[in-house]
């Protein structure tokens, strides 16, 4: 019976302890497609398991979401965790002295030694200290095609590359399904990603990085931006009237539904194919860039951590730090995303056809390029929207004048 009571009390205060050491942990995030759902409900449920609770605090689109953290956060009043972007706002949450230090956890468990590329790892380590977790990486410029849709243009060979698919854009139309899927909504941030996407190949990478990180006015106004321009253009007229407001995931399903030709689309268009049970290679094609000798952009989803007055809150903060990079979660996140692992340690054995073009290039400095969102503040990424948008729904607008419009943008970026 003494063994009995011990046995019950000590039950007691393990209940009692994991009643005391459980915290309730706000995220704040920007995945609300289907594939963006059922990624973050991965680090939901592998969190919730710790006894601790995930408190989700999805807003729909990363300019809003973001908006409202920094309205938060200068008010007094952040969320515990906030999805963000490397660039200017987050190194401003930095320099307010606004985030948790993360380096006693990151030094603890090493993670300069497994994050990888280094230019992952920096985003987050700064002058010596970590400000925030990298949970994978994101490339922006793929193209995600119909094999359907194409065959039924009569176009057996998928084109891999922009020229090729700029070309099959005829023969898509006159087949009756629209030849490009693209979305307006949010200012117009998918046809700033198409747009640099074709920066990327258009330039190259020395080029691209001259004019939008060194800002380069006389490259500005050289003849590849012209081409780069000229492209957007060309793409603009075989697109389809619902395509002002369309948001990027309903524009996403026009290409699986075999309703379009193809789209360009971060790898995020990954996650919405494989919950649709597409099968890469066989519903569908991916091109990377789209370009013959593909870059892969380091973007990537990083998140944040508030300082916040309730130590147990700052217990549970850490505690899922430490698991969104552990191996197990960051392979099933990761296959749940469509982005590739911060980490080249785990088993993607699983990964499909898209992600395995993905991942040897990591290892090849020559094809790795930072996000062109590393160089951008907001402001000037409105800029942007405003420009490739007038240069696709506005045919008044000449080539010549948005490329001096742009010119102008570059010279006053700062």
């Amino acid at each position: 019976m003494k063994k009995l009571a011990v046995a019950v009390s000590l039950a007691t205060a393990l209940l009692g302890s994991t009643a005391v050491y459980a915290a309730d942990v706000e995220v704040v995030h920007w995945w609300t497609s289907g594939g963006e759902q059922a990624a973050a409900k991965v680090f939901a449920e592998e969190f919730n398991k710790t006894g601790d609770t995930w408190v989700d605090g999805a807003i729909a689109l990363g300019e809003t979401a973001r908006a409202t953290v920094m309205q938060r956060a200068l008010g007094g009043d952040p969320p515990d965790v906030a999805q963000f972007n490397p660039g200017r706002q987050y190194e401003e949450l930095i320099q307010a002295g606004l985030l948790l230090d993360l380096t006693p956890l990151a030094e603890k468990e090493g993670w300069d030694k497994f994050i990888r590329p280094k230019a992952t790892a920096d985003k987050c380590h700064i002058d010596g200290k970590w400000w925030c977790v990298p949970t994978n990486i994101h490339s922006q410029q793929w193209a995600w095609i119909s094999n359907a849709a194409f065959e039924k243009a009569g176009i057996t060979e998928i084109p891999t590359d922009i020229d090729g698919l700029v070309a099959s854009l005829p023969a898509l139309k006159k087949a009756g399904v629209i030849p490009i899927a693209v979305g307006g909504d949010g200012g117009g941030w998918q046809i700033t990603l198409l747009a640099n996407a074709l920066f990327l190949n258009i330039l190259g990478a020395e080029k691209r990085e001259a004019v939008l990180k060194d800002l380069d006015t006389k490259v500005a106004a050289g003849p590849e931006v012209t081409k780069v321009f000229e492209t957007i253009r060309a793409l603009s007229e075989y697109s389809d009237e619902g395509a002002a407001n369309r948001n990027w995931n309903d524009t996403t399903a026009l290409v699986l539904n075999d309703r379009a030709g193809f789209q360009i689309m971060g790898d995020w268009a990954h996650g919405e194919f494989a919950l649709a049970g597409k099968v890469a290679g066989k519903d569908y094609t991916c091109a990377l860039g789209p370009s013959k000798k593909p870059y892969i952009s380091l973007g990537g989803d990083i998140f944040v951590f508030f300082k916040q007055n309730d130590p147990e809150v700052e217990r549970a903060q850490l505690s899922l730090a430490s698991m969104m990079v552990s191996p197990e979660v960051q392979v099933k996140f990761n296959l749940a995303k469509g982005s590739l692992p911060i980490r080249s340690d785990v088993d993607m054995s699983a990964a499909d056809a898209c992600m395995q073009i993905g991942i040897p290039l990591l290892d090849d400095p020559s094809r790795v390029v930072p996000s062109d969102s590393t160089w951008r503040t907001e402001a000037f990424q409105q800029q942007e929207n405003a420009l490739y948008s007038d240069i696709w729904f506005n045919k008044d607008l000449s080539i010549a004048d948005a490329q001096a419009r742009f010119v102008d943008m570059i010279a006053n970026a700062n």
